[in-house]
C-alpha cells in the first residue's frame, strides 16, 4: 500500500521550519534522539484508497460541522447573534467563549486552532486524492475536487490566507500561500472542475455529498464575497454570475419552502442543497435549561443571543407565544417562533419545547411552569446581568438570563443526523444582493425578498416592504439564517462585523483587523511563508 505524507516533528526550531504547516495532517512525536524522522513520501493512492481517503474526509467533516466550538463558534458567537456568559462555574472555560464575542482572541485560542487544522486536512487530504500519481474513480475525483473547494474557501474566508501543500514535490520545501485573487481563482477552477463533473443534486433527496448544485452555491458564496477576499469593489460580472448560478440551482427543482421550521426536521424537503449526517444535539441542547426537557438528559444552559437580534423580528419584545394551538399570539412572524403552553396530547419526550426565540415563561408537557434548579420561575430574560447586582455582565450571570434560539427540536428526535449546511433560501437571498451589488437579471431584489417574506408569513400586520437598503437585506439574512453558520461572513461582507454591541470589547470597534483570524502561532514558525495577520 503506498504511503501517505507523515511527518514527525522534532522540538528543534531549524527543523520545524522545514516542515509541513498542516498539524492535523501531521504525526507529533517527538524521538528520544531530538531528530526528526520522515516516513515514506507521499507516492500516490489507487482507486480504492483515493475512495477510502474521500469516505474519511466525509466523516471528518460531521464533526467539523455539529461541533458546538471551533467552526460553528468561530461562525456564530463572533457576532451579535450567539453569546455564551458564564452561569456560576458553567461555561467558564477560562474566558475561551467571552474572547469570541468580545473580539478578544489571540493566536493561541484553542477554537481557532482547531479550525485551522480541520480544514487544512481537508484540503491536504482532496490533494493527495487529485495528486496526479494517485488514481482515483472519476466520481471520486470530482468529490476530491469539491471537497478541496471547501476546505481552503473555509480558510480563506477565516483566515485570509491559504496555505497550499503541493503533493508531487518533497515534503521539506514550505507550502506555498495563496492570498486574494490567487486564491480565489485557485478555488474557483476547483469548482469549476467540480461542476462539471459531480452528478446533479435531487432536490428533496439524500444530498449528504457534493454535487453539482453544492459545487454551484459554493461557486456562488465565492463570488459574492470575492470584493472581501481581493480588497476591491463587487464586479457587476461576477454578481451576474452569482444570478445564474442561483438560477441554475432553482432550474434543478430548488427553491424556497413554506413550514419554516419543518425545513430543519430529518423528512426531505426541496430547501436543502447539502446536510451533513452529524448528530443535532449540539443545534437543540447547548442552549436549554437544564429543566427545559428530559430528552437527550436536558439542556446545558449557555448559548443565548443578544435582544437586539431578537428585536430584529417583528412582535412583542417581552414575549413570543404560541397558543395551544400553534398560533403564534404576540405579532411574531414565523421565523421567530414560539414558546408553547405545553407539549402534544402524546405527551412526546421535547413536545413542550418552543421553536425559534424562546423568552418568558417555559412549560412542561402538562402545562406545568417550569422552575430553575433553585425553584424560581424558569422564564428566559431579554438580559445578562450579574446575579448578585443586577448589573449588565457576561460573568456570574443565573440561569435564566438571555434569550435562547432552537431550529433543531428535541421533539423530532435528540440527536438526528441532519444538519444542514447549504440551503436554497440562503441562495435565494444571495440572488438579491448580487442585484442589488450590480448583477443582471430580470428580478428585482426587493420582489426577491418580499417573495421570502410573504412565504414566511414575515410581514404580521404591516404591507411588504417598500423599499430594500443594504440594512434591510443584511436584516433579513438575519431573520433567515440564525444559527447556519454564515453570521459573521454577512457582517463582514456588509461592514457591520466591527460595530458596537453588547459586551464587544472597545479596542474592538472599528477594528478591521478583526475581520480575519489570526494565524495559529505555531503555524507561522512552521511555514515562514506565513504571515501572521495584521493586529496580532
Amino acid at each position: 500500500m503506498k504511503q501517505n505524507t507523515l511527518i514527525k516533528i522534532s522540538k528543534s526550531l531549524s527543523v520545524v521550519a522545514l516542515l509541513m504547516c498542516i498539524t492535523a495532517c501531521t504525526d507529533l512525536e517527538i524521538s528520544s534522539t531530538g531528530t526528526s524522522t520522515l516516513e515514506p513520501a507521499f507516492e500516490g493512492l489507487d482507486a480504492g484508497e483515493s475512495s477510502s481517503q474521500v469516505d474519511g474526509m466525509y466523516n471528518n467533516i460531521r464533526g467539523y460541522i455539529g461541533d458546538q466550538a471551533n467552526t460553528f463558534a468561530l461562525s456564530e458567537v463572533t457576532t451579535d447573534a450567539l453569546l455564551i456568559p458564564t452561569r456560576g462555574s458553567d461555561w467558564g472555560d477560562n474566558g475561551i467563549w467571552r474572547q469570541l464575542h468580545q473580539h478578544s482572541w489571540t493566536p493561541d485560542h484553542a477554537f481557532i486552532t482547531t479550525a485551522w487544522n480541520q480544514w487544512n486536512q481537508l484540503q491536504l487530504g482532496a490533494s493527495e486524492v487529485l495528486d496526479p500519481r494517485s488514481t482515483p474513480d472519476g466520481p471520486t475525483e470530482s468529490q476530491a475536487y469539491f471537497l478541496r473547494a471547501l476546505g481552503m474557501y473555509m480558510i480563506l474566508d477565516n483566515f485570509g490566507q491559504v496555505p497550499f501543500r503541493d503533493t508531487t514535490v518533497d515534503p521539506t520545501i514550505d507550502p506555498d500561500v495563496f492570498t486574494g485573487i490567487d486564491a480565489v481563482d485557485f478555488i474557483e477552477a476547483d469548482l469549476n472542475a467540480a461542476i462539471s463533473t459531480l452528478p446533479s443534486a435531487s432536490a428533496g433527496g439524500d444530498n449528504v455529498r457534493g454535487t453539482a448544485e453544492a459545487a454551484k452555491y459554493l461557486l456562488a458564496k465565492l463570488l459574492l464575497n470575492k470584493h472581501v477576499y481581493t480588497n476591491s469593489s463587487p464586479d457587476a460580472s461576477d454578481m451576474t454570475r452569482v444570478v445564474n448560478l442561483v438560477d441554475e440551482i432553482a432550474g434543478a427543482g430548488f427553491g424556497a419552502q413554506a413550514g419554516y421550521f419543518d425545513i430543519f426536521r430529518e423528512s426531505s424537503d426541496i430547501e436543502t442543497i447539502w446536510y451533513v449526517n452529524t448528530g443535532v444535539g449540539n443545534r437543540i441542547f447547548n442552549g436549554l435549561h437544564y429543566n427545559s426537557t428530559t430528552a437527550g438528559g436536558g439542556g446545558w444552559n449557555g448559548f443565548s443571543t443578544l435582544a437586539e437580534y431578537y428585536d430584529l423580528f417583528e412582535g412583542d419584545m417581552n414575549n413570543n407565544r404560541y397558543d395551544a394551538a400553534g398560533n403564534a399570539i404576540d405579532g411574531q412572524e414565523e421565523r421567530r417562533g414560539g414558546v408553547p403552553p405545553s407539549g402534544d396530547m402524546a405527551g412526546t419526550e421535547g413536545s413542550n419545547v418552543g421553536f425559534g426565540f424562546l423568552i418568558g415563561q417555559q412549560y412542561g408537557i402538562d402545562g406545568t411552569p417550569l422552575q430553575d434548579r433553585a425553584g424560581a420561575p424558569l422564564a428566559f430574560t431579554r438580559e445578562f446581568t450579574n446575579a448578585a447586582t443586577g448589573a449588565p455582565s457576561l460573568v456570574d450571570n443565573g440561569e435564566v438570563s438571555g434569550i435562547r434560539m432552537i431550529k433543531y427540536n428535541p421533539r423530532y428526535g435528540g440527536f438526528t443526523e441532519h444538519e444542514i449546511f447549504f440551503r436554497y433560501a440562503d441562495a435565494h437571498l444571495m440572488k438579491a444582493e448580487a442585484i442589488m451589488r450590480g448583477g443582471s437579471s430580470g428580478d428585482t431584489p426587493l420582489g426577491l425578498v418580499n417573495q421570502l417574506r410573504a412565504l414566511r408569513n414575515a410581514n404580521g400586520n404591516t404591507p411588504p416592504l417598500a423599499s430594500l437598503s443594504e440594512q434591510d437585506l443584511l436584516d433579513e439574512r438575519g431573520r433567515e439564517l440564525y444559527m447556519e453558520f454564515w453570521r459573521r461572513n454577512d457582517l463582514i461582507r456588509f461592514g457591520q462585523y466591527t460595530r458596537d454591541w453588547e459586551f464587544k470589547e472597545a479596542s474592538a470597534i472599528g477594528n478591521t483587523d478583526k475581520h480575519v483570524f489570526p494565524i495559529p502561532a505555531s503555524q507561522v514558525i512552521l511555514n515562514p511563508n506565513l504571515t501572521q495577520n495584521p493586529g496580532y
